[in-house]
């Protein structure tokens, strides 16, 4: 049967549940995340026990409203927009945030691909099992809040480790035919960016198209961008009981990529670039159809289909910093994205012995084709994506065909006293296949050729996957919830990791998949209408972990370079907080006094190898986990006026499992600990608002990332000090609903 041979069918079924109900009018189940704190400066919320299609009760979960005036939303500060959030590891490669780099729980932020990352409950990434990188970041300025559930996602939402990020979109103005959102930003080095932003309700649809531009010069030589984001949606209403969305999504940039250093050279002058000649560009096509269904008065069906047209481009040189660029052809990595899914959802209530229960089941079902290439492009200097020959590439030719099903069920069984049991299971069936060839070529110290052979590949690998997890819920009162649950994780192997020419790593031809769990306890809630807190701590187990070693044993130089392989059984474990502090209400100041608000999270970590064969291994820190991670801030404001500051500090840790302090490459090494405060100021009068946020106030030379490949290799340096500038304008423009 077809990928949409079974779901199809339920839509059907639905329907013919609709049309032969004898209501004719049905009650709608209300079903929102609500508001758990008190005051206007709230830095983070807590998700619901259940939403239309997914179940959060007994979960480690944050809900981050990005209108909070913490920060400037032009530069996609990940930084800022996490803040409130404990426990992450964020990478930071470029200054206008057009890449996503979360971790956290020693899980690597490359790219995010460690979270299942979601777009209005839909899927961004490039493929979100067997290449879940996401190239595309959802804009900031259209995004009305994130919400991020950790491991224990894994049951609902795919079964990757460090669980989900979704960026929620602000619904369209209900109150107006057509209100519009204007804003243009200017800054340092050359920064600048402008959106327009429109939307409305006519009858019985509502409807958005926003536009932002972006581009910028970069603080280091060789960085200068461009992007063009657009997004359309449109919403109607079909019947009482019957809602269609679609939605489209369209994103490109070209960035010029200075590349990494070495250690020496940033401490020398961390603005400095070696390389002249590195371009990345990404093309960014995503498409969304959602239909909600009520069955009654209880029981709801969403069904969601979604595809992505995209494309991702790197050219440049890429051998080792520590060698000089000569102007010789450059290499391009072409990769292409064709992907469709679905997704469909059952969610409803039943009494039992006089209890509320709730369940949700679904559906999911995947196709996806990737097409890698890899050979010598033009000794130029400008963004020239082309190959030299097209028809006869040198170094690689690759297709990555993908298939995933999935079946998810979950409910919530209320227990009376405040006590809630979620038992959870997910069924996975994924093949990965890889097809093409690849050149292997070896060259004497001279740099003559020597060997040139061609080499033909077709592989497959087919697993189904039993996953299963169970969470706890006591709510005291209704302000107080204590919250465990133990979830099995599994992330299989990526594209990457079958395939991938670089000479700076060397992939295990045997790697394999990665399994585990994810256990989480806590408490969180409200102590006072002024005191909001979240504190838990967690255990993160991981088996064959694919992780990277230093190796320097390749003929003929001998040069150090990264082996990518399951190298060990891990753990991280760690304690997670987050007070949200409201000064004013806890001191009793009048309303008409400045309001001032404090936040503050934090979290030590340890994670250790185990289990290892390799002697260089075992027993050693797991990488990317800094033993502590403090977000703190303070925010106050006075009728229009508001300003906060932001001080963000993150102990050392490393990039490898051998947890090598440096090298000459500085692909691996250490990442040093870091402080960096940012500070942002505002002022809104009527419809206008003028703001105005410092990055890296204090100036300090660190950096977050050394990368193996684009944009280095070596150390990329965080940005100096920075301040972006942004007036914006909010109104109605016709104000009847039509």
């Amino acid at each position: 049967m077809s990928s949409w041979g079974i779901t199809v069918p339920l839509v059907l079924l639905a329907l013919l549940a609709v049309s032969s109900s004898a209501q004719d009018t049905i009650q709608i189940k209300t079903i929102e995340v609500r508001d758990q704190r008190h005051g206007l400066g709230m830095a983070v919320l807590f998700m619901d026990e259940i939403t239309a299609d997914a179940i959060f009760a007994g979960r480690k979960t944050e809900l981050i409203p990005i209108d909070t005036r913490w920060m400037t939303t032009a530069t996609n500060n990940a930084r800022q927009a996490f803040a409130s959030v404990a426990g992450l590891n964020i990478w930071e490669s470029d200054a206008a945030g057009l890449q996503l780099g979360i971790g956290g729980r020693g899980l690597s932020p490359d790219r995010t691909s460690n979270f299942t990352t979601r777009q209005n409950g839909y899927d961004i990434s490039a493929d979100p099992l067997g290449y879940p990188e996401s190239y595309y970041t959802p804009p900031f300025d259209l995004v009305e809040h994130i919400e991020v559930v950790r491991g224990g996602a894994a049951l609902r939402y795919g079964t990757q480790f460090g669980g989900v990020i979704n960026f929620a979109f602000r619904p369209p103005v209900h109150t107006a035919a057509l209100a519009s959102r204007v804003a243009v930003s200017g800054g340092s080095f050359g920064f600048a960016s402008a959106l327009v932003d429109i939307s409305g309700t006519l009858d019985q649809t509502e409807y958005r198209a926003f536009y932002q531009g972006k581009r910028g010069d970069g603080w280091r030589p060789n960085s200068d961008f461009t992007m063009h984001t657009a997004h359309a949606m449109v919403d109607h209403h079909l019947s009482d009981r019957m809602r269609l969305r679609a939605e489209y999504t369209g994103m490109h940039y070209v960035a010029h990529q200075p590349g990494g250093l070495t250690d020496r050279q940033f401490e020398q002058d961390p603005r400095t670039s070696i390389r002249a000649r590195n371009w990345f560009g990404v093309d960014w096509n995503l498409f969304a159809v959602r239909l909600d269904y009520l069955l009654g008065e209880t029981t709801t069906l969403r069904s969601q289909w979604f595809g992505n047209i995209s494309q991702r481009t790197s050219l440049g040189n890429l051998e080792r910093i520590t060698m000089v660029d000569l102007g010789n052809n450059r290499t391009m990595i072409d990769g292409t994205f064709r992907n469709i899914g679905t997704e469909t959802t059952i969610s409803w209530d039943a009494e039992p012995l006089g209890l509320p229960w709730s369940f949700v089941s679904g559906v999911r079902l995947f196709q996806g084709t990737t097409t890698q290439q890899q050979g010598d492009a033009s000794n130029g200097s400008g963004p020239d994506f082309a190959f030299l020959h097209p028809n006869n590439l040198d170094v690689s030719d690759y297709t990555f065909p993908n298939s995933n099903a999935a079946v998810f069920s979950e409910g919530i069984l209320r227990l009376g006293g405040g006590w809630s049991v979620v038992p959870g299971i997910r069924l996975e069936h994924i093949v990965t296949r890889a097809n093409g060839w690849y050149r292997q070529t070896v060259r004497d110290l001279a740099g003559n050729v020597v060997a040139d052979t061609t080499i033909n590949e077709d592989r497959s690998r087919s697993r189904t996957i039993l996953l299963a997890g169970i969470s706890l819920s006591w709510k005291p009162t209704d302000a107080i919830e204590y919250y465990a649950n133990a979830v099995q994780n599994y992330r299989s192997i990526t594209f990457s990791d079958l395939r991938l020419d670089n000479p700076n790593l060397v992939i295990d031809p045997n790697i394999g998949d990665e399994r585990g769990a994810t256990f989480d306890v806590g408490a969180r809630g409200r102590l006072t209408p002024w005191l909001a807190f979240d504190v838990s701590g967690f255990y993160l187990l991981y088996n064959d972990r694919i992780g990277e070693i230093l190796r320097s044993d390749l003929a003929p130089l001998y040069l150090p370079y990264r082996y990518r392989s399951n190298i060990a059984d891990a753990y991280t474990a760690g304690i997670e907080s987050m007070i949200d502090f409201d000064l004013s209400d806890a001191a009793g100041w009048e309303p008409s006094a400045p309001h001032v608000h404090l936040l503050l999270n934090a979290s030590y970590l340890t994670g250790q190898y185990t289990s290892s064969q390799n002697t260089a291994v075992d027993g050693k820190r797991v990488e990317f986990v800094p033993a502590y991670t403090i977000r703190t801030g303070v925010r106050t404001w006075w009728q229009g006026a508001s300003a906060s500051v932001m001080v963000h500090a993150v102990g050392d840790h490393y990039t490898d499992a051998s947890n090598t302090t440096a090298t000459a490459t500085a692909v691996t090494g250490l990442i040093p600990s870091y402080m960096v405060a940012d500070v942002t100021l505002a002022y809104r009068w009527k419809s206008v608002e003028l703001s105005a946020t410092i990055n890296n106030a204090l100036d300090h030379s660190y950096f977050t990332r050394r990368a193996v490949s684009y944009p280095g290799p070596g150390i990329i340096p965080a940005e100096a000090r920075s301040i972006v500038l942004t007036m914006s304008w909010n109104g109605d423009i016709i104000t009847e609903v039509l």
